[in-house]
């Protein structure tokens, strides 16, 4: 018997940061996002042996241990720990489990897609599937949250387990008490096709610890940073107005929400962006990109750019020339998925 499952990563269309507590607790947060077809996995591999193993591909890094009701969370793979003492700690009744357990991403860790959230997505739902545990999309969400920034004390916002579990474009809004509403949006093939014909992705080859940008807008959130607080309710204003203009395919629209987007969140942080990622947005505007923002948190990662698809080709060769990765990517409409193989 072997339990596959696959999550899918994210792109952070607007209002990314406003997801944090404390700044959704106090005045509510707005997320627009996008799932690509780009994938976090897990397989999970039932065993007799009385030993767990993990394995993370593509770093390359195994922990190998006797079975145990609980692993202390020291060293490395500590999503991997993490996931396993919460399943057996709340569906399990103690009782430890043996199997091999395996995880890759299709991006590296500190992208900007969501890459670790969504590799906790799919370790549970390959739990889910193997022990046939009744979670719904929103429990399964909490609980991913909750193991992240609860249990392993990891620093970040809410958006990226909910991207990973539904799937799609969602208009997602945080509240005060961890409440959380997903609004599935119901875009035209259309207007999708002309938006995914526009999109170019480009990896910056510099990942980045997001936690140390996340505490920075914490910190100025909590002392009321008048110029952090201003870019956190821009970008959330520009949330809501680009879900406007998605859905009636209004693309300048879009383009200018994405250019606004972008300002509003330099000014939440002096570590969002550097002189290379500010010389590289200048490189992509001058050959033929309109709009352009780093993905997730900022300071490195993936970079989103929006350009003419008649100008789409010539954009992606210039910048095959530099230093980055081009990768030309779709949006997917399904969320979390499992299967088994016996």
């Amino acid at each position: 018997m072997i339990v596959r499952a696959k999550a899918p990563l994210r792109l952070g269309l607007a209002g990314g940061g406003t997801d944090v507590s404390p700044y959704c607790d106090e005045f509510g947060g707005v997320v627009l996002n996008a799932t690509i077809d780009m994938y976090a996995y897990c397989t999970i591999e039932p065993t007799q042996n009385g030993k767990i193993e993990f394995y993370a591909s593509d770093f390359k890094k195994k922990y190998l241990t006797h079975s145990v009701n609980n692993i202390p969370i020291e060293g490395e793979l500590k999503l991997h720990k993490g996931v396993y003492n919460r399943i057996v700690k709340d569906y399990c009744k103690d009782k430890p489990l043996s199997f091999k357990l395996t995880t890759y991403s299709d991006a590296p860790a500190g992208s900007g897609l969501g890459s670790s959230s969504t590799i906790v997505i799919a370790m549970l739902k390959a739990y889910m599937e193997w022990l046939n545990l009744p979670l719904g999309e929103y429990d399964m969400a909490s609980l991913a949250y909750e193991i992240e920034r609860v249990d392993l004390g990891l620093l970040g916002g809410k958006q990226d387990q909910y991207a990973a579990t539904f799937g799609g474009f969602n208009y997602i809004e945080f509240f005060e008490n961890n409440r959380v509403i997903v609004n599935p949006l119901r875009i035209k093939n259309w207007i999708k096709n002309e938006l995914e014909s526009s999109l170019v992705l480009y990896y910056t080859g510099t990942s980045r610890d997001s936690a140390k940008i996340i505490d920075t807008q914490i910190k100025n959130t909590k002392h009321k940073k008048e110029k952090s607080l201003e870019g956190m309710h821009e970008l959330k204003r520009q949330a809501y107005v680009m879900k406007e203009c998605i859905l009636k395919g209004d693309f300048d629209g879009f383009t200018e929400c994405l250019k606004k987007g972008w300002e509003a969140k330099k000014k939440t942080s002096d570590v969002i962006s550097n002189e290379q990622i500010e010389k590289m947005y200048k490189f992509i505007i001058n050959n033929g990109g309109k709009a352009a923002k780093i993905s997730g948190a900022g300071g490195g990662g993936f970079m989103m750019i929006i350009c003419d698809p008649n100008k789409r080709y010539d954009l992606v060769e210039k910048l095959k020339n530099t230093s980055g990765k081009v990768i030309i990517t779709s949006f997917t409409q399904k969320g979390t998925q499992a299967w088994t193989l016996y």
